[in-house]
């Protein structure tokens, strides 16, 4: 098993990532033809209460959601429910299954087989995020995401086929657990993408960073908490920084900070550049704490540091010699900012992020995610790399140990995995 792990390892240094093949694959178009069976996706998901991923989620591929200044019914079929947790307060599973005319089935593997005993879904969406579950003692959710698709892979084995899967958020909080699933997509070459909303949400100003830039570093401030909200900020940061010349080289350490320690570290001189793309990151929030009244505009890295005290951050090297610093402060936003190596600029940007219990009516940052997940299945291709949210996996578990051992670098040779993504190749995001 461990040869055979890393013979995978290997292979995915090599520039690009293959799609899955043909016999994995039943390819349909957006708009199918008259009388064409639609497409199946079993839905699986921890807790359906008020603002769950997987109310969100569900509601969408029931339901519908706005696209574009209009609404988009839904593509896909949801031919089947699995709920694991049915709270007595504010549970609404059952609600959702009989509003929308759904079928809940007892366990992963009937779910998948629609109780026949083999596959009979297209697809597979697993939003295993929220509800009780325990910690361990690092702090972090132990939610089912890796168990779940096990039970998902044991089926497609029993089959002989899998269909496309997604896997909201990060994998696992085990790195070897989290390979383990990328390597079984790989091995029974079905498409398999996961991770966070935020890199296909609404950007402020809307921009792509190009491909092939030489960019020497990348920022994300945030919000939230840690193997919680981290792995957005980095999923933020990544699908820019993978753009860069080369692709993504893979992840030589990481080391998390809080309040004093951090700000200390990065007031270091050979952190002038973060300095400044924190700032830029900065200016693109629409949250910042000014206070009523006379304000000079002044946001220089001592009033910074004043503000945002309390805070967490992740500086991650590349094996490249690239530069990731994620920072969680109170700001309720997505900010992003890169800097250039070839002429000095900055790129930056806000990803929108409309919390509905931050004065936003409707959750809409996941309206383009639920839109990926049904062209996945309709056409059997997957919008970016699972290797991306493999690697953000990681660095939220590198961090989550270096905090844990009182804020000292990681290393993490066993993250030497590359990627590339640019146009005209499996993953050009356009």
């Amino acid at each position: 098993m461990h040869s055979d792990r890393r013979s995978f390892l290997t292979r995915l240094t090599a520039a690009g990532t293959t799609l899955a093949s043909a016999s994995y694959l039943r390819a349909q178009d957006e708009d199918a033809a008259p009388g064409k069976a639609r497409k199946k996706v079993a839905f699986l998901g921890t807790v359906v209460r008020t603002h769950s991923h997987a109310q969100h989620f569900l509601d969408r591929l029931a339901l519908g959601y706005g696209w574009r200044g209009e609404w988009q019914d839904p593509r896909v079929d949801v031919a089947s429910v699995y709920i694991e947790q049915f709270p007595e307060s504010g549970d609404l599973a059952r609600q959702r299954v009989k509003k929308y005319g759904l079928k809940l089935y007892p366990d992963i593997e009937q779910a998948l087989t629609l109780g026949t005993g083999k596959l009979a879904v297209d697809g597979v969406v697993i939003i295993a995020e929220h509800g009780n579950y325990p910690n361990n003692q690092k702090g972090q959710k132990l939610y089912p995401r890796y168990k779940w698709f096990k039970e998902c892979v044991k089926v497609f084995e029993a089959s002989g086929r899998g269909v496309p899967v997604f896997n909201d958020k990060h994998l696992s909080t085990n790195w070897k657990e989290c390979v383990e699933m990328v390597e079984d997509s790989k091995r029974l070459n079905f498409p398999f993408f996961a991770g966070s909303s935020l890199p296909v949400t609404r950007r402020l100003p809307s921009l792509d960073m190009p491909h092939g830039v030489p960019l020497k570093e990348s920022v994300c401030v945030a919000y939230g908490g840690v193997d919680s909200y981290d792995i957005h900020a980095l999923e933020t940061a990544q699908c820019m920084s993978e753009r860069r010349k080369g692709g993504e080289a893979g992840i030589k350490s990481v080391h998390a900070l809080r309040n004093g320690k951090l700000w200390e570290a990065l007031s270091r001189p050979e952190r002038q550049d973060t300095r400044r793309l924190i700032r830029s990151a900065l200016t693109r929030s629409h949250n910042l704490p000014v206070e009523t009244g006379y304000y000079s505009g002044r946001i220089d890295f001592g009033w910074i540091r004043e503000k945002f005290a309390n805070a967490t951050g992740y500086l991650i090297e590349h094996l490249d010699g690239f530069r990731t610093t994620m920072l969680l402060v109170g700001i309720q936003d997505f900010n992003y900012a890169g800097l250039r190596a070839d002429n000095n600029e900055v790129v930056s940007t806000q990803m929108y992020l409309p919390m509905p219990t931050h004065g936003s009516s409707t959750a809409d940052f996941f309206h383009p995610l639920c839109r990926h997940i049904e062209d996945c299945v309709l056409t059997g291709k997957v919008p970016y790399p699972a290797e991306r949210t493999l690697l953000t996996s990681g660095m939220v578990i590198a961090g989550v140990n270096s905090l844990h051992r009182g804020g000292v670098k990681v290393e993490t040779p066993e993250m030497n995995i590359a990627y590339r993504v640019g146009k005209g190749s499996t993953y050009w995001r356009d």
